[in-house]
């Protein structure tokens, strides 16, 4: 698991510079942002269905308006841990999230190829990156 969560800092840095935006932690913290960090354990043979299933998902999330960052990362070490980073605007788009259709349809077809899921609620200290 701290693999895991290494992998998890890394993420959150390139994500964020890959997204072109640069927050202060004061405005960070009073816009709401409200951040998740998902760790997945996949069971081996549905590995490649959940990974076309995860980013399906993600490339759908990444375009409601409340979501700002959606990052789906794999392990370098153990290909059936997934790791995915999301960002929003405040609870209000997470609930839209979890509402939509495309989340809805994320969870009927990938329910049975997670072994074990922990999610992490997590606060933004300072969310930076350069624009590309």
């Amino acid at each position: 698991m701290r693999k895991l969560f290494n992998l998890f800092a890394a993420v959150a840095l390139c994500g964020a510079a890959a997204l072109g935006f640069t927050v202060s932690e004061s405005a960070a913290q009073s816009a709401g942002y409200v951040i998740s960090a998902v760790d997945l354990e996949i069971k081996p043979e549905h590995l490649d269905k959940f990974i076309e299933a995860a980013k399906e998902n993600g490339a759908a999330t990444i375009k409601e308006p409340g979501c700002r960052q959606y990052d789906i990362v794999q392990s370098a070490t153990n290909p059936t841990q997934i790791l995915l980073y999301e960002v929003y605007v405040d609870q209000a788009a997470v609930a839209a999230h979890r509402a939509s259709e495309h989340f809805k349809k994320y969870v009927a077809v990938t329910g049975d190829m997670v072994a074990k899921r922990q999610s992490r609620p997590m606060k933004p200290i300072a969310l930076q990156a350069k624009p590309q």
